[in-house]
């Protein structure tokens, strides 16, 4: 990876986070934490479980923090070593909030209005959704700058709120006469299974919040929960077709095959070089076994360390006093940096 501004000469550093909204899916999985625990042996790593974003949603209290320590157990059984990778809880480090602050100030409201996100969270009735839901791509942006985080391993529909932690970074460093004090974060989306789509609509992205349980595979799911989900998977009455540009308007088939070609790490391509021609009838018990003997281990690992939180917390206290070492000199010379009193 080349350095994201040709003015910081920062070390490399990848930040990237998960909310904890509720059970973590197969497109967590497949689209995040694979390409995360890759990452780790090769980067400086810095992993977030994200409960100041998931409130900009109402949320039970009880519910939250459960979910948290499920996430951050999800990130572990998944394969993170918290020995490399820093995980922690966002809330924990509060210079999260106090950069968000201070790019609030930098941030312009245009920018903000132009975020298709907040456009299709809050619905038609926009008027009612919370100022964090609105401005929560700025608290995405000191997330990352918090930690001068020059990479961050994104999805494709968050590649927008990327381009906007750049653009905060770049008018901070302007308006405060500071070339290079932030980098430009990069994205980081290359890999199979970037866009795991939902098994009951191939058009929709697989999510926490969908109200159908049949539209992903939760990692917590066991083999025959995973096996029936995906023969109920939605697709079509026609074979596989022996390329990939046959796939075209098929949006079930294409989900299919794409979720099987990651799971195997391998081609689009090269799945139907093996299933071309052949029905759902075949390839869903296929893909069934596929997924069922790679998140078994996933799975299994979850259960031990759900059953032990005490060892979640301290994992994530460590992570926190880990990632506060690494923010705290950051937000010191921001202060100084904008004129704070007592920071000179």
């Amino acid at each position: 990876m080349s350095n994201p501004s040709s003015s910081y000469n920062g070390p490399e550093r990848v930040f990237s986070g998960i909310q904890p909204t509720g059970a973590l899916h197969l497109g967590n999985y497949l689209g995040a934490l694979t390409k995360f625990v890759a990452l780790q042996h090769t980067h400086e790593c810095i992993f977030c479980v994200v409960d100041l974003h998931a409130i900009t949603m109402a949320q039970d209290p009880d519910k939250l923090r459960a979910n948290t320590r499920e996430a951050a157990a999800t990130f572990i059984a998944a394969g993170l070593d918290p020995k490399k990778a820093i995980i922690f809880v966002q809330s924990a480090v509060p210079a999260h909030t106090e950069l968000t602050w201070i790019f609030n100030c930098t941030a312009r409201m245009g920018w903000l209005e132009r975020m298709t996100q907040f456009k299709d969270k809050a619905g038609k009735d926009k008027e009612r959704a919370s100022v964090g839901l609105f401005d929560y791509p700025v608290l995405q942006a000191a997330d990352i700058l918090a930690y001068k985080a020059t990479h961050v391993p994104v999805g494709e529909d968050q590649k927008q709120h990327l381009e906007l932690s750049r653009d905060i970074a770049e008018r901070f460093n302007r308006q405060y006469d500071a070339p290079g004090f932030f980098p430009l974060p990069e994205p980081l989306i290359k890999g199979p299974g970037a866009r795991v789509m939902s098994l009951k609509d191939g058009t929709k992205k697989m999510s926490k919040s969908d109200p159908s349980d049949l539209s992903r595979i939760n990692l917590d799911d066991d083999a025959d929960t995973i096996a029936r989900k995906i023969k109920k998977a939605r697709t079509d009455p026609e074979p596989l077709p022996s390329d990939t540009g046959g796939l075209a308007g098929r949006d079930g088939a294409a989900n299919l095959v794409g979720i099987y070609a990651a799971l195997a790490q391998t081609s689009d391509q090269a799945v139907l070089d093996e299933f071309g021609g052949q029905g759902f009838g075949v390839f869903k018990p296929a893909l069934a076994e596929l997924a069922v003997s790679t998140l078994a281990p996933v799975s299994e690992k979850l259960r031990t360390l759900k059953a032990d939180p005490a060892q979640i917390d301290r994992i994530l206290h460590d992570g926190a006093a880990r990632a506060q070492a690494i923010a705290d000199p950051i937000i010191k010379e921001v202060r100084k940096t904008v004129g704070f009193w007592g920071a000179d």
